[in-house]
């Protein structure tokens, strides 16, 4: 893999990581999703607001490399398996929003990768789909991440056919955000991330971190968990600096 297969580009508060590997279809290699692991990491560390997920190419993502694959063994596909899971919960573990901006073709593990995003923004030329129910490996993986955002009959049409999904159809279904001509892909994507990094950083953080955590949990243990996170972060500085900036009718200064 070249070192040149995953780019970091920093403009002020956002950074845009970008696969870049567009003569293999941004496949998922193992070296691939270890380096786009790193990255996530790397700019989780900093203080980057936002984080864009892009690609170069005519692809977002054809999923898993199947050079990888082909005749490894039960252990070694095991493990790859793993390192990609990773990934995905790497991309929902940092602090930062991460918006997925797809264009092109989004499939399998690919698929996988949006799902997994915070938010997506999608050209209206670009296609999903979990492909493997029409082949002879199913979309074990890639599911989990997809029947979390669309729902069970929605997951089970699209891993079952096979079959390619428009943009307009990931919007209803609620993988992707919005859908937007592809001529406004970075204008929609730039837009959503500005909205969705609006006040307290740290506030932010939290609160992603608890959205997930409370999710795949029975309504009453999520109202537990979050009632028990939420009165925790009202002593927070952030918290009682928008109270009282609410109150007092200003603008709130957030805390360094």
């Amino acid at each position: 893999m070249s070192d040149n297969d995953v780019l970091l580009h920093r403009d002020g508060p956002f950074t845009t990581i970008t696969m870049n590997r567009p003569r293999r279809r941004n496949a998922l290699s193992r070296d691939f999703l270890l380096a786009l692991t790193e990255a996530f990491r790397e700019t989780g560390g900093t203080d980057a607001r936002g984080v864009v997920l892009a690609a170069n190419g005519p692809v977002f993502s054809a999923g898993h490399d199947f050079a990888d694959m082909a005749g490894a063994s039960h252990t070694d596909v095991r493990d790859l398996l793993q390192v990609c899971t990773e990934l995905m919960r790497t991309i929902q573990s940092v602090p930062q929003v991460v918006v997925a901006r797809v264009h092109g073709l989004a499939t399998a593990a690919g698929c996988q990768l949006v799902a997994s995003c915070d938010l997506a923004v999608a050209a209206e030329s670009a296609g999903f789909a979990a492909p493997g129910g029409k082949g002879g490996w199913f979309c074990h993986t890639p599911l989990v991440a997809i029947a979390h955002n669309i729902g069970r009959k929605r997951a089970a049409e699209m891993a079952l056919t096979g079959e390619v999904f428009d943009a307009k159809t990931a919007t209803d279904w609620g993988l992707i955000n919005y859908a937007v001509p592809d001529d406004d892909l970075d204008k929609a994507t730039q837009d959503l991330l500005q909205r969705a990094t609006q006040g307290s950083p740290r506030s932010k953080a939290l609160g992603k971190q608890a959205m997930y955590a409370q999710l795949d949990r029975p309504e009453q243990d999520a109202y537990t968990y979050a009632i028990e996170v939420m009165a925790a972060s009202s002593q927070t500085p952030e918290a009682q600096e928008g109270m009282k900036a609410f109150l007092e009718k200003r603008p709130p200064n957030w805390p360094a």
